[in-house]
């Protein structure tokens, strides 16, 4: 029988540093890590996939909804046949060759990639002939598609919308507007950082703030399911376990990367009841995205510095505790009968893993009242608050 303890010290040792793709490569497959493939962030790999998750649970959970009668299709009138421009192929043939103009680069001098997404798409490195090659490919095509259109005319139609049809739209919306709402607190709570390098900053492969994220994505994403016709308060109990599920996968990519979300110090013996490994409870972050820390003795890669001493693994705590939220909430979508009363839950689970979490987190303080919290802290208090009081309020109304 294979004991329970080799299996944690295995997953220990698979729980480890990726800065970015080149470096996953090299541990499955025994490639040299630093070439064309550093361009595809660990950390921004995760959070693809996080919205893919999200994505699914939220599919699943709109097609329950549908068929409980809480959610509602309509007709909408909308385009079904668009016929090609000389616009369109003008912006398709653009795009396409600049694509090819950088990939070609990649390509063809994988050893003097930058491992920054920003200097490649920033910079006036290129390849000319793949660039020129896919011009002529995109204008070749789209003329002929042109040329062979079965009609000029627009044509428009009445078509059923159902709920489910709506992910794609909702999952995109949550994408873009969270992304942005996350980089901005972000650069609000690294000013100075923003100050000395803006285009790194924006198009850091790390360094987002999630309540900045959930906040502007809330309000945008409320925006779209209420202009679709979408009842706000059924939905906002289908996107809560979505929430949840895309953070936690979200903070595994901050610890497979090393992005500096890491918490304090921590030298503290590990306490006889904590059965996981031990770089679950100390981590020094070796060959972490952001170079922080010292030099890894005999390292020649790009990323050769560990913290010393050990920090407190925060990014996988969190990751976890998401797990098992995420595992309440999807138990208790069925069990609860009252609308709202789950998104509210959600907001409640959400603040406190927060408060506790930013404990011993790496972060911005600021005096208040004799405490020294930091932001996140702050958000979490007030979303612990509504939380407690949308509850209440929603399962007075009793609506279902």
């Amino acid at each position: 029988m294979y004991p329970i303890s080799n299996f944690y010290v295995r997953l220990g040792q698979i729980i480890w540093m990726y800065p970015n793709l080149s470096y996953i490569l090299h541990a499955l497959f025994g490639t040299q890590p630093d070439n064309a493939f550093s361009l595809v962030q660990t950390f921004g790999l995760m959070l693809g996939l996080s919205f893919v998750a999200s994505g699914y649970l939220l599919y699943l959970e709109m097609i329950r909804k549908t068929a409980n009668g809480q959610l509602t299709g309509r007709v909408e009138n909308i385009v079904v046949y668009k016929p090609v421009d000389w616009t369109e192929i003008g912006l398709q043939a653009l795009v396409n060759s600049i694509i090819a103009y950088k990939i070609g680069y990649l390509v063809n001098s994988p050893k003097t990639v930058p491992l920054d997404l920003a200097d490649v798409v920033f910079s006036t490195k290129g390849n000319l002939i793949w660039g020129a090659l896919a011009l002529i490919a995109s204008l070749g095509y789209w003329i002929y598609k042109m040329k062979t259109q079965e009609s000029n005319e627009v044509r428009r139609a009445d078509v059923m919308i159902q709920p489910k049809d709506r992910v794609f739209e909702i999952t995109g919306v949550a994408a873009i507007f969270g992304l942005v709402g996350s980089r901005l607190f972000s650069i609000l709570e690294n000013f100075g950082d923003f100050l000395r390098d803006p285009i790194g900053t924006i198009f850091s492969g790390s360094g987002l703030t999630i309540y900045g994220g959930l906040i502007l994505a809330f309000i945008m994403v409320y925006r779209f399911i209420k202009s679709k016709g979408l009842h706000p308060i059924h939905m906002m109990d289908a996107i809560a376990p979505t929430l949840m599920i895309g953070y936690a996968v979200g903070r595994m990519g901050c610890h497979l990367s090393g992005d500096g979300d890491w918490g304090i110090v921590n030298e503290m013996a590990k306490p006889s009841w904590f059965i996981f490994p031990d770089s679950w409870w100390a981590f020094n972050y070796p060959h972490n995205v952001i170079d922080e820390g010292t030099k890894i003795e005999g390292c020649t890669l790009v990323h050769c510095h560990q913290l010393v001493p050990p920090v407190y693994p925060t990014p996988l705590w969190e990751s976890i505790f998401a797990f098992i939220i995420t595992g309440i909430l999807w138990g208790l979508r069925t069990k609860i009968p009252y609308a709202g009363v789950l998104f509210f839950i959600y907001c409640i689970l959400n603040g406190i893993e927060r408060i506790f979490i930013e404990g011993i987190r790496v972060n911005p303080r600021y005096d208040f009242l004799g405490m020294n919290p930091s932001l996140s802290q702050f958000i979490a208090f007030f979303l612990i608050i509504i939380g407690i009081i949308g509850t209440w309020y929603f399962w007075k109304k009793k609506i279902v």
